[in-house]
């Protein structure tokens, strides 16, 4: 569920929050989980904008909070009486999640929770909320809460919460919701990006699946045929999902182990320049009345190939049956530093360091995404195709075992990167964003447009590094 999901969801979901992920989404523009999808508009990168770290704003300012049970207001607890608790989601597309979470909610024993439901601009109504004393109890945010909001102490960390489960649950997005040994949010469910195919379709063209980009680029050239293109990487040419998997492609990140930047060595500026031939080729698919969010475009035969994320997997497996495969995206060359990969996100439920409650805020997360096992894998499997936080729990996920979504969990669980790193802040990534755009669709000099962009990161490290 993390939104990537089902029922097309609305512009700002799970989904959106990942794609734009680590660059866009982050930089207040995106296209949220995911991003370029259509979000819109977005949380500004200053502190006040920054509780998610995605920054998945869209569109509604209108704050048309669906709150069908937010009472607002500080959660209570009066004399002797259980506590009440206000925990907030953003609105996911999947249908049934709503009632699923107000379920969930209403079954815990020890305290009253009260769900509120967010459509629209989700972000940055939990930024100013958190400033507050009407800060939600419990909330979510996608990757977690913004370093912003963790070096602000508007966050309480939750590390002695997982205890003997710490090590059950998907290293990558601990590591992206800790700082400074301290956990900052739980895990909720996992989405994840990577690219599909259409098996008749590359065994009648005699192409056999791609492992590096220059067999992924000329599977593309030979799987253009008519109104059929190749790849769809989204109507943008993927400047909003593909930053990361082009830097992890040949061995570079956003960021160093050591907190530098990361993407200075020659080779990440040969490969946006490959992106760049890729865009201006007649192989790639521009202009799909449904962006790359969606599984229209390989259902519809209108590309071969397509970067998508899991959530589709009911809609590939109702139209396309088992006639499709799956790949990480993959390495830029056989023999260079790089490796295949797919993008992960997931939104975590954090913990208000304002709220009135926040012991019993901190026993609620615990039940709920700990502890309580039978709801994680049903949050991620009964509402959308999603892999649980904990991968004993994929055990349980009766629609992980076989077929395409059995391979999926294997590649999920070798090439797995968290989408961006904690540090890398909404400014970052506005700034490469705004990059890659410029070497991607116009044609920019790689080399120069790149190291344009050092100054701005350096600046930000800066800031942020303590």
């Amino acid at each position: 569920m993390t939104d990537p999901t089902p029922q097309r969801p609305s512009p700002l979901n799970r989904r959106q929050f990942f794609a734009v992920g680590g660059s866009l989404a982050a930089a207040g523009v995106l296209a949220a989980c995911g991003s370029d999808t259509g979000r819109t508009a977005a949380s500004s990168p200053g502190a006040a904008a920054s509780t998610g770290s995605t920054s998945t704003a869209t569109g509604s300012s209108s704050a048309a909070v669906s709150a069908s049970s937010v009472s607002g207001g500080p959660s209570s607890s009066a004399g002797g009486a259980k506590p009440t608790l206000q925990q907030w989601y953003h609105q996911y597309g999947e249908e049934g999640t709503k009632a699923a979470v107000e379920k969930y909610a209403a079954a815990y024993p020890d305290a009253t929770v009260k769900v509120g439901w967010f459509p629209g601009d989700y972000d940055s109504k939990l930024a100013s909320a958190l400033l507050t004393a009407d800060a939600p109890d419990v909330f979510e945010a996608g990757n977690g809460p913004s370093i912003d909001a963790i070096q602000g102490g508007l966050v309480e960390p939750l590390d002695d919460l997982l205890g003997d489960a710490k090590s059950d649950f998907n290293q990558a997005l601990i590591s992206r919701m800790s700082y400074q040994d301290k956990l900052y949010a739980i895990p909720q469910v996992i989405d994840m990006q990577l690219l599909v195919y259409r098996k008749s379709l590359l065994d009648a063209a005699g192409v056999k699946p791609p492992t590096t980009f220059d067999e992924l680029a000329a599977a593309a050239k030979a799987l253009t045929d008519g109104d059929q293109k190749g790849l769809f990487v989204g109507n943008d040419g993927g400047v909003g999902i593909l930053t990361g998997p082009t830097l992890w492609s040949v061995g570079a990140d956003y960021l160093t182990d050591d907190d530098k930047v990361g993407f200075t060595d020659p080779s990440v500026a040969t490969a946006f320049g490959k992106l760049h031939e890729l865009f201006a080729s007649d192989s790639l698919l521009l202009g799909a009345p449904s962006d790359w969010f969606s599984a229209d475009a390989i259902n519809t035969g209108l590309t071969a190939m397509q970067f998508t994320g899991l959530w589709t997997f009911p809609d590939l497996i109702k139209e396309l049956g088992d006639d499709f495969g799956v790949l990480p995206w993959p390495k830029f060359s056989a023999d260079g530093a790089g490796a295949p990969s797919v993008p992960i996100g997931a939104f975590g439920s954090a913990v208000s360091a304002k709220g009135k409650n926040v012991d019993a805020a901190k026993a609620f997360v615990k039940y709920l995404w700990v502890d309580n096992a039978a709801d994680q894998v049903d949050f991620a499997q009964s509402y959308g195709f999603h892999f649980p936080a904990r991968e004993s729990l994929a055990d349980q996920a009766t629609k992980l075992k076989e077929g395409t979504a059995a391979e999926a969990v294997k590649i999920l669980q070798e090439y797995s990167h968290a989408q961006s790193p904690l540090l890398w802040t909404p400014a970052s990534a506005t700034a490469l964003s705004d990059a890659v755009t410029k070497i991607i669709k116009n044609g920019a000099d790689p080399a120069s447009t790149l190291a344009g962009v050092v100054s701005k990161v350096k600046a930000e490290l800066k800031r942020v590094v303590k």
